[in-house]
C-alpha cells in the first residue's frame, strides 16, 4: 500500500514552495482578502478543473495540477484569514507567512489521517472528477454559511471544510502524479 502521509507531505512540500515563491514576489497581499474573497478565488479554481475535465478542447496551458494546487493554497489562506483575521494593509513576513502555511498543513493532515484510518483510503479508490465534485459541494456549503454569516445548526464550521478541500485536492494531486507514471 502506498505510503499516505509521506505523498501527502510530498504535495504539500510542492504547494508550500510555490505559496514562498509567490509571497516573495506579491508578499501578503492576500491578507487583505475577505473570506468570501477567497471562497470565489477557491470556486472559479474548481469550476475550471470540472470543465477541464467535462471539455474537449482546451484554451489555456495551465491544467488541473496548477488548479489544485491553487486549491490547497487559497484554502490555508482562508485558515490563515480565520485564525488572524483580515487586515487593512499586508503584515506578514515571508518567513511569518511561510510557518502559519505549516502549522495549518499540520493540523489539516492530522485530520485527513483520522479521517483516512476511519474510512480506510477509500480515496484512492475514488476519480479525480469525483474529488472535484466533492471540492465544488464544500464551496457551495461554505457560500451558504457564508451568506447566514457563519450561523449553522448542526454542521462543521468553515474551516472544517476548507480543511477537507484541501485534503480532497491533494488527494487528486497524488492521483495526477501516479496517472503521470504510469
Amino acid at each position: 500500500m502506498p505510503n499516505t502521509s509521506q505523498q501527502y507531505d510530498a504535495v504539500i512540500s510542492i504547494c508550500r514552495n510555490l505559496f514562498e515563491k509567490k509571497m516573495s514576489d506579491y508578499g501578503s497581499a492576500w491578507r487583505i482578502l475577505r473570506l468570501p474573497s477567497l471562497t470565489d478565488q477557491i470556486f472559479i479554481k474548481a469550476q475550471r478543473i470540472r470543465g477541464l475535465q467535462q471539455n474537449a478542447v482546451q484554451k489555456v496551458e495551465e491544467g488541473e495540477v496548477s488548479e489544485f494546487i491553487g486549491i490547497v493554497n487559497y484554502c490555508v489562506m482562508a485558515l490563515i484569514q480565520i485564525e488572524k483575521g483580515v487586515v487593512e494593509q499586508p503584515d506578514l513576513s515571508t518567513d511569518q507567512a511561510v510557518k502559519l502555511y505549516t502549522e495549518q498543513a499540520v493540523r489539516t493532515k492530522e485530520l485527513m489521517m483520522n479521517k483516512n484510518h476511519d474510512y480506510g483510503e477509500a480515496w484512492r479508490d475514488m476519480r479525480v472528477s469525483s474529488l472535484t465534485d466533492l471540492i465544488l459541494q464544500k464551496l457551495l456549503r461554505v457560500k451558504q454559511i457564508e451568506n447566514n454569516q457563519g450561523k449553522t445548526l448542526v454542521s462543521e464550521g468553515i474551516d472544517a471544510n476548507y480543511q477537507d478541500m484541501i485534503n480532497y485536492a491533494v488527494f487528486a494531486l497524488i492521483h495526477l502524479e501516479a496517472m503521470d507514471t504510469k
